[in-house]
């Protein structure tokens, strides 16, 4: 034991995380922000910064990607219809990020949809972030 006297107060602050432990909401949250703002940008651009689209565009399927992925599997606790929801989105915006790439298709339909999941995830987390 280190008396008394030599103790140092500080010490604490070695330890201490440097940033607070966020729920995993806010995490998914702050996710869909940031590549909903990246999709953003990038259509606002337009064909100006064709390789800043294609960042974003796969950016955020990767990111639905994984969101799949969970959903699909059997450990999910979310209901079974929000589960079959989400994946039908992911496959949606599959597809819909190839036609947006091709010229084909406008990238609003991506953001809208991402938007609608951070409403979700919002109003889930009891309107924490």
């Amino acid at each position: 034991m280190i008396p008394r006297e030599r103790r140092n107060p500080d010490a604490w602050r070695l330890c201490a995380p440097r940033r607070p432990v966020r729920a995993p909401r806010t995490i998914e949250y702050d996710l869909f922000a940031r590549v909903t703002r990246q999709l953003g940008a990038a259509a606002a651009a337009g064909a100006r910064d064709y390789a800043g689209l294609i960042r974003a565009l796969h950016d955020n399927t990767r990111l639905w990607r994984t969101l799949a992925a969970d959903v699909a599997g059997s450990g999910n606790g979310l209901p079974q219809d929000l589960r079959a929801r989400l994946f039908y989105l992911y496959e949606f915006t599959e597809a819909h990020s190839r036609k947006v790439a091709d010229g084909k298709a406008e990238a609003g339909v991506l953001i809208e949809i991402n938007t609608a999941v951070m409403r979700g995830l919002r109003g889930a987390a009891g309107g924490a972030a």
